[in-house]
């Protein structure tokens, strides 16, 4: 299983970095995860539009998912047009990206599989099991535990601390963790938000083999986070920064 970053701020986009969006590929078969703002032209570095398998989406937030609307337009006005395209996300997560264009514009562009992290705690598309858990944040939010070959990446989404995050994680090769801020969050989304520090803390706990900090605050210094998550955290840790490739498993 390979991880491509494609981008790893919180919240909007700076001059060189994306906000969240990651290129998972096994067997073949291309997924891509939170296609956040300025996501899409990270993507065409490595792949064509009608080269992606499947979209899976943790929450609506757009920093999570708006540059779905330009995948979708390059899927459905190319000459001929892409096959639909399977979306995955909880339900209602993506009803206001879908709504950026002119009814019917993107008609026959995707196939929409909703999910309750709830209550649907597993599913398959390609080669990868996923599954989901409810984790806590300011819209309904599905942390990913994605495995394939053998292999396990865990993904928090946006969430605040929860004892969930320790069995989301436990014993994956790569915790994919949000980081937005580096040791303390902010008395009112501190339910909702996690800090590097507290990303440390939770592999840790999970016996998690390696880190890659994500979602950091545009104006936060990525090595700040670095630090703090290592504080909790002694095993190999990262920032997420566009380009970065992971292949899961491999230390």
């Amino acid at each position: 299983m390979k991880l491509t970053v494609l981008g790893g701020r919180g919240a909007w986009p700076t001059a060189d970095a994306a906000c969240s969006g990651y290129l998972v590929e096994h067997g073949g078969h291309r997924l891509l995860v939170d296609p956040g703002y300025a996501v899409f032209p990270q993507l065409l570095r490595h792949l064509r539009p009608g080269d992606v398998d499947a979209v899976l989406v943790t929450h609506g937030h757009p920093d999570h998912c708006a540059d779905l609307n330009p995948l979708l337009r390059a899927r459905a006005l190319a000459d001929p047009p892409s096959p639909p395209l399977p979306l995955y996300a909880p339900a209602g997560a993506l009803d206001a990206v879908l709504a950026l264009d002119r009814p019917g514009m993107l008609r026959g562009a995707y196939e929409l599989r909703a999910f309750d992290p709830e209550t649907e705690p597993e599913f398959a598309t390609g080669p990868f099991r996923v599954g989901t858990r409810a984790l806590p944040h300011h819209v309904t939010n599905a942390g990913l535990r994605l495995t394939a070959g053998g292999r396990v990446l865990a993904y928090t989404g946006d969430t605040g601390p929860t004892p969930a995050l320790a069995e989301l994680a436990g014993a994956a090769d790569l915790f994919l963790a949000e980081a937005t801020y580096p040791e303390e969050v902010p008395a009112e989304d501190a339910p909702y938000l996690s800090s590097a520090r507290q990303a440390g803390e939770h592999a840790a706990r999970a016996g998690a083999e390696r880190l890659l900090l994500t979602h950091v605050w545009p104006e936060a210094d990525p090595a700040a986070a670095l630090a703090a998550a290592r504080r909790g955290y002694d095993g190999a840790t990262e920032v997420a920064r566009p380009g970065t490739v992971v292949e899961v498993g491999t230390g």
